[in-house]
């Protein structure tokens, strides 16, 4: 069939062509967003789940819902390493500058060049030595203790004031949540409890791997009160079959019903590898229906770009120990697995390996569903690991 009009995208957070399964989670945070234009900000969101369930394509779905609704958004994702606080004044100086564009009263523009001003107290020294040119003179005392929670609260209750003056809220949307350090979560977290206190109509929405809550909650012990955390996991199988159809039916391409239970099969209904079986079965069927057999022709196909494209580029992160740790717990299976078995598995203690799993953990690689269990966060990583690592 023509390659050119193939409706499947695989890719890192790029949006399928039907987003099937996640219309609570859409409905429930445009709901949240009305609420907090409304000055009555609830709950701010936290989605988690394994790699390519879709965590990104939510948050930039959420993104779009923001900006139809009037609101200021700040999208930023978070690095392994840099600083989240210079990304943060970035987006900030951005939206600021913007609300300062528009024609508004003196009242008004006294609070945004206010905000401005903490917003460059804050920046006068950022980590890597840089400062943002705001035109405006910092203000004294506010954003400038070098305690980053107390900073940055004063920046965003300033930005939350500015934007309900002119009649607009803010979406703070953080991609990677799991990457922040512990000093940067708790500061977001008790700034936007003391913006939710002040009613202000700022709403952050983040996306990060499972073991986010438990970072959250270490963070601040209030945070279960301040946050929801739906969790985005593999689709249903009738919400698999269904992403699957209906892209091809919108171009007149039609599946038997033995491929499309194929498909849903191999993928386990994770949105990435459904995507990439759809991509692969398209390019490689000659006509309409797609058949059972048109899938399983391009199967070796299929795992050799999950392989190269999705799984090996986690793999070549790590250290040859890492990796070492990572094949003993395939050996296991899928998991969750005991601490302590992944250890007899290396044939060592528990206490010789935990640097090497909480390197892991740290790296986004696995996480622990409950004390002493250890998962990976990458859905079938455990399949991929005994194909290109045979031995142990």
């Amino acid at each position: 069939m023509d390659r050119f009009v193939n409706p499947y995208r695989p890719g890192a957070g790029t949006p399928p062509p039907a987003l099937i399964g996640r219309d609570d989670l859409i409905e429930g945070f445009e709901f949240a967003l009305r609420r907090a234009l409304d000055r009555r900000p609830g709950k701010s969101c936290m989605t988690v789940g394994l790699r390519g369930v879709g965590k990104t394509v939510l948050l930039n779905r959420f993104v779009v819902i923001a900006a139809e609704l009037g609101m200021r958004v700040g999208f930023l994702e978070v690095p392994e390493s840099s600083s989240f606080r210079g990304l943060l004044s970035i987006r900030l100086r951005k939206i600021l500058l913007e609300l300062q564009s528009r024609p508004v009263r003196d009242a008004v523009s006294r609070l945004i060049t206010r905000a401005l001003s903490v917003l460059r107290s804050f920046t006068l020294q950022l980590p890597d030595g840089t400062s943002l040119s705001l035109g405006v003179e910092p203000l004294p005392g506010y954003a400038d203790s070098g305690e980053l929670s107390e900073d940055l609260t004063d920046v965003m209750v300033a930005v939350g004031e500015a934007a309900s003056a002119c009649e607009t809220g803010l979406v703070l949307a953080v991609d990677e949540v799991q990457y922040l350090s512990e000093t940067e979560l708790a500061a977001v977290v008790a700034a936007i409890h003391r913006t939710t206190q002040l009613s202000l109509p700022i709403v952050l929405v983040g996306a990060g791997l499972p073991q986010l809550p438990r970072l959250v909650g270490e963070a601040k012990s209030y945070s279960e009160r301040l946050f929801e955390f739906p969790v985005v996991d593999s689709l249903v199988a009738s919400d698999a079959a269904e992403a699957i159809v209906r892209p091809a039916r919108d171009k007149g391409v039609e599946f038997e019903t033995a491929a499309i239970d194929l498909i849903v099969e191999e993928s386990r209904g994770y949105p990435y590898f459904l995507q990439e079986w759809g991509s692969h079965v398209w390019n490689g069927s000659p006509a309409s229906p797609i058949s059972g057999g048109d899938v399983r022709s391009v199967r070796a196909g299929v795992i050799a770009a999950l392989d190269n494209n999705f799984f090996r580029v986690r793999l070549d992160r790590l250290t040859p120990k890492e990796s070492e740790y990572l094949r003993a717990m395939a050996e296991l299976g899928p998991g969750p697995h005991r601490s302590g078995d992944i250890a007899a598995q290396l044939g060592v203690k528990s206490e010789s390996v935990a640097p090497r799993r909480a390197n892991l953990i740290s790296k986004g690689m696995i996480y622990s569903p409950a004390h002493g269990d250890t998962a990976f966060t990458v859905p079938l990583f455990d399949d991929f690991l005994r194909r290109s690592m045979p031995e142990s």
